[in-house]
């Protein structure tokens, strides 16, 4: 069953930007949209496992910096023609705060 834990302040994740959480589950990066929406994944490419946390942001879609490889926000998955997937947690903004599903 998940638990939902504050993490940090929505200002403390960059705009097109990310932050790092270490959880017990291991590490999880928090990407902010430019319309300040908050995703997150678990910080590993599907591909060679390459920390998606130092990728570009674009719209609701990171680009992983070690092979370009594009991983969705919504559902973690790689755009075709690539396949995989990178875990994606529940998240929520309130009042400010940034909430994570774990």
């Amino acid at each position: 069953m998940s638990e939902w834990k504050a993490v940090c302040a929505l200002e403390e994740i960059p705009r097109l930007g990310s932050r790092v959480v270490k959880t017990p589950q291991g590490e999880i990066a928090l990407f902010r949209t430019a319309e300040d929406e908050v995703f997150a994944l678990r910080d590993k490419c599907p591909h060679k496992g390459g920390p998606l946390s130092q990728g570009l942001v674009a719209g609701k879609v990171v680009t992983c910096p070690l092979h370009a490889w594009k991983i969705q926000f919504e559902n973690g998955e790689a755009v075709a023609p690539d396949k995989g997937c990178a875990k994606p947690y529940p998240t929520k903004v309130e009042g400010g705060r940034v909430w994570i599903a774990i």
